[in-house]
């Protein structure tokens, strides 16, 4: 990123405030992205376990496929899904709370009795594949946000900020170099001026 800049005092306290400012936020975004980092890892060993813990729920009833085939389906639905949302590291993640059920009507004189057991076991799957869904959403999420933070990380402290310690001191390379260049004018003009001044007076002396 090119820094635009130009060689004069105004151009450098521009320079200067730029870079304070991403020097003081410096600490607070790897802050950010250490936090995030962590969540991620947290929030996908979640992910993980909550698949690994779907798939052993659902092999360990195998043997009962015969058994499904006396099911109806149709009753026990998702009815509706609670959530909220809470802030993680200043990201806006959803949180599920509440998952309801519509369970439907049948005789419990007539359908098999493992039904209930049928019912029961359908919520609880259910219910750990919906959990898994709002874990891979709120991964996603967490690790757009972990990217974009470690992006800015590398952004202030690969780029800019020495960017503009450069900026700054070629400015004030330059500056410095008018300077002296300034004094020793003015030393130049002044020795010959008194140069003029020593011969005026030698030639009035010999008057």
């Amino acid at each position: 990123m090119a820094i635009k800049f130009q060689y004069n005092k105004t151009s450098l306290q521009q320079l200067e405030k730029q870079l304070k400012m991403r020097e003081r936020s410096l600490p607070t975004i790897k802050s950010k992205e250490s936090a995030l980092r962590l969540e991620v890892k947290h929030t996908r060993d979640e992910v993980n376990r909550l698949e690994l813990q779907l798939e052993k729920e659902i092999q360990s009833y195998q043997d009962m496929v015969a058994l499904w085939n006396e099911f109806k389906p149709e009753l026990i639905a998702v009815k509706d899904v609670s959530l909220s949302t809470k802030k993680i590291a200043g990201v806006i993640v959803p949180v599920l709370d509440v998952i309801k059920f519509d369970i439907g009507h049948y005789s419990l004189f007539n359908a098999p009795a493992w039904f209930a057991d049928g019912i029961d076991l359908l919520k609880k799957l259910a219910h750990i594949g919906i959990e898994a869904e709002f874990s891979e959403m709120k991964l996603e999420l967490l690790e757009h946000a972990r990217k974009k933070t470690t992006q800015k990380v590398n952004l202030f402290e690969k780029v800019q900020i020495p960017g503009y310690k450069d900026a700054i001191r070629k400015v004030k390379r330059f500056m410095e170099d008018e300077e002296s260049l300034s004094k020793s004018s003015q030393k130049i003009m002044r020795a010959n001026q008194e140069k003029k001044n020593t011969q005026e007076m030698i030639k009035e002396a010999e008057l």
